[in-house]
């Protein structure tokens, strides 16, 4: 079914990839686009979907590659905000009188939220950790609206308020238990009064004998709620994502929890972004290979951005925008 268009690709036959004028238009495509060409960005994995749409349907050549590609772990910044400042603190202390912290910033909360906007990178964490956090958040959130994720003290009633601030989605958590159980009713009432497509649940763990358990409370309350691919099936229609931090690792740069990421590999329905002792690229790339490319990743101690040593975050960026890995390699 042919069609015309006006725009310099020319006249576009979907049915007739060999015809002439979609040989040229593949050759339009290089002219116009010719970064997306390089050696390193020509696996169709890594390139905007309407041109990886456009060059599926011009080439069936094309088309047994864009099959093989799978998605690529994506690096997701973070925000974690204490006492109205940016730091990096080891979660499993947050509640001691002699808390650990990692990291305090001298910069305010805009200035890495428009690092991260000019670094086009989406759905980053503006985490509150306790009162006192709200304008910091709120400065973020006015730098990038529709750019970054806020949690922390997220309930009903000021959820709205802060989808209106700007942020993309609220992170939710502890409001959604009651005592040591989640209220199904809070849940449904969340995602009615909200939309579930603003709404990301964190479900932040801790080891127990049955494996994980959902720890709420800025990790220190361990719930009766087992993470399992059964309970994050039944949560997903009432929200857009999830979050998981592995509490245990939190923050001590010492390795990634790889059961726990094997674990959340087996969920496919929603986007889940994993976090807690990613100490360096080998870890990236371990959180990668085993979820299939399934699970975003969060980094904070480790990265150069906050003080740490084993992470360059210009090496994220240049992962993020790097290849997709195609069923060949």
């Amino acid at each position: 079914m042919p069609t015309k268009s006006t725009s310099k690709l020319g006249k576009w036959n979907r049915w007739d990839p060999y015809q002439e004028s979609n040989f040229k238009n593949r050759i339009a495509v290089r002219r116009l686009f010719p970064d997306w060409f390089s050696r390193r960005s020509r696996r169709l994995g890594r390139l905007p979907q309407t041109l990886q749409m456009l060059l599926e349907y011009s080439d069936p050549i094309l088309r047994p590659v864009c099959a093989m590609a799978r998605p690529r772990s994506q690096f997701r910044p973070c925000i974690d905000l204490h006492e109205g400042k940016v730091k990096q603190i080891v979660g499993s202390t947050i509640e001691q009188s002699d808390f650990q912290e990692n990291f305090v910033s001298e910069k305010p909360s805009s200035w890495f939220a428009e690092k991260f906007r000019d670094d086009a990178l989406c759905g980053g964490h503006v985490i509150k950790l306790g009162p006192g956090n709200d304008q910091a958040a709120l400065d973020a959130l006015a730098v990038w609206p529709g750019g970054l994720q806020v949690g922390g003290g997220i309930t009903i009633d000021n959820g709205q308020s802060w989808i209106d601030a700007g942020a993309s989605h609220v992170i939710v958590t502890s409001w959604l238990f009651d005592g040591l159980n989640l209220d199904w009713e809070r849940v449904r009432s969340l995602a009615k009064e909200i939309g579930s497509c603003r709404i990301v649940i964190d479900l932040s763990c801790r080891r127990t004998a049955n494996g994980w358990s959902v720890a709420t409370n800025r990790w220190q309350t361990l719930t009766e709620v087992d993470l399992t691919v059964e309970i994050l099936e039944r949560l997903a229609p009432y929200c857009n994502e999830f979050l998981i931090h592995a509490a245990d690792v939190e923050g001590k740069c010492g390795g990634i929890d790889i059961e726990l990421v094997k674990l959340l590999s087996d969920f496919e329905t929603r986007k889940v972004t994993y976090a807690g002792g990613v100490a360096s690229m080998d870890d990236l790339m371990q959180i990668d290979e085993a979820s299939q490319g399934k699970l975003d990743v969060t980094v904070g101690s480790a990265l150069d951005l906050f003080g740490g040593q084993g992470m360059r975050y210009q090496e994220l960026i240049s992962w993020n925008c790097a290849e997709a890995t195609s069923g060949e390699a």
